[in-house]
């Protein structure tokens, strides 16, 4: 009888090894398919011991709530559980507003004063959020208010969020806002997102917004102040979505290095959204960094039958073909400038939708995009990055948990171990103490948070 259940207790462990070793493989290896082994190997044990950075993840404003948990495995693209696996060491979660123009009955609206104060709400619902984060899951999360609290958050097994706000309108004309919020904890600052603001124009200005291109001809003089407020803070400067005009006024001004948060070359999708080659050279002059991010149009261009599409519909609304891929991500036509709002909808609706069937672009063209950026200005400038939750997400790296693939991609197409690192995180951790040094000393010894 012992012998017997000596027999079957062997068995179910036996089977209970080769559950566990199918999970793995289901969480870990599923996604190793076009990679040999040995690739996977490295990556997963590189992933392990590098410092790894995602620079530019938005926070949903639902997120924490029933369904999309921080601490459950859910259908988002970022959660506690999915940066575990992912081995991603942390990431800038942005506290972003914008005008929501799809709010309410009848809508689109266009913008009007009352629009500032619910994009303030959205960035004050998300920092909620992310300090709930952390009263929450204390001994999983911190906040990194410095590389050194970086470094020493992943020693300690913790996620290192670092607050990132992107866009200005909800600030209003208030320069002291950036005070508070650095205050808050905020360490990295974007001017722009679509439409031009009080600040800085916009790589996609809105005609919907009464917006025509560089209509402040760069930075406003409240865009400029700001650069010398922010370097005065120690608050890394994003020049992601700037027009060329306004990511040169900051090159100029700032005495501290820059960088682009979520930007792609444009030299492999000509948009105004990606970087030319001049403006990557311009922030490598300052001694920032250039984070490649992995959303699917800015790494390869329209297919045709999408484009014929967007031709199509642009007939139904009297708009002349294509001319280009500007105004084939955006409703960006200046006529729209004078469209009923209803009429606007209708189109914007119709035109998203064909891009929503375009084919994912996949970490190849990712990585083909690092290549670029690597060759252009050298592997100390380059970084990597999402954008998951506003329209990141590539095939094979569709949420933090398969950010391993990216690592594997780069080991095959040769990068060193530690050219890997520096593109994972160390690049940008470097700049961030150098813009850190270089800030007024008042700023160096405040209390946090």
């Amino acid at each position: 009888m012992n012998t017997t259940r000596k027999a079957l207790y062997l068995i179910a462990l036996a089977i209970l090894l080769a559950l566990v070793a199918a999970a793995t493989w289901h969480f870990f290896l599923r996604q190793a398919a076009p990679y040999p082994r040995d690739v996977m190997q490295h990556a997963e044990e590189l992933q392990e011991r590098i410092l790894s950075f995602d620079s530019h993840i938005t926070v949903p404003t639902d997120f924490g709530t029933e369904g999309n948990e921080a601490d459950k495995d859910g259908e988002g693209q970022f959660d506690l559980v999915k940066a575990g696996r992912g081995r991603l060491s942390g990431a800038a979660l942005t506290i972003f507003g914008w005008p929501e123009i799809w709010n309410g009955p009848n809508a689109p609206h266009r913008p009007t004063a009352a629009f500032v104060d619910e994009a303030r709400h959205q960035q004050e619902l998300r920092y909620r959020i992310i300090s709930g984060l952390v009263r929450d899951f204390p001994n999983q999360v911190g906040i990194a208010y410095s590389p050194e609290d970086f470094r020493r958050l992943h020693g300690e097994g913790k996620f290192a969020i670092v607050i990132s706000m992107l866009n200005a309108y909800p600030l209003g004309e208030d320069l002291n806002a950036l005070d508070a919020w650095h205050a808050r904890g905020m360490r990295l600052f974007g001017f722009s997102y679509v439409g031009n603001n009080a600040w800085a124009d916009s790589s996609r200005p809105l005609p919907f917004f009464n917006d025509t291109a560089d209509a402040l001809g760069g930075l406003s003089p409240l865009g400029e102040q700001a650069v010398k407020r922010l370097n005065d803070l120690g608050v890394v400067i994003d020049v992601s979505q700037m027009s060329t005009l306004a990511l040169e006024d900051v090159a100029r001004l700032s005495r501290a290095p820059i960088v682009a948060s979520h930007s792609a070359p444009r030299a492999l999708v000509d948009i105004p959204r990606n970087l030319s080659d001049a403006e990557m050279q311009r922030i490598k002059a300052s001694g920032g960094v250039i984070q490649v991010v992995g959303f699917p149009a800015y790494l390869k261009p329209l297919s045709q039958p999408t484009l014929d599409k967007l031709n199509a519909l642009r007939a139904r609304f009297d708009l002349q073909p294509l001319n280009g891929l500007a105004n084939a991500l955006m409703p960006g036509d200046p006529i729209i400038a004078i469209w009923p709002e209803q009429r606007f909808g209708e189109y914007a609706s119709a035109l998203y939708a064909i891009l929503e069937e375009e084919p994912r672009a996949s970490v190849k063209e990712l990585v083909d995009a690092i290549d670029y950026t690597v060759r252009k200005v050298g592997i100390d400038h380059v970084g990597i990055a999402s954008d998951f939750n506003d329209g990141g997400g590539v095939e094979g790296w569709m949420n933090v948990g398969e950010s391993r693939n990216v690592t594997a991609e780069l080991i095959q197409r040769g990068y060193s171990d530690a050219d890997i690192a520096k593109l994972w995180g160390g690049n940008f951790l470097r700049v961030w103490g150098e813009v850190q040094r270089l800030a007024a000393p008042a700023s160096a010894g405040e209390v946090r948070p």
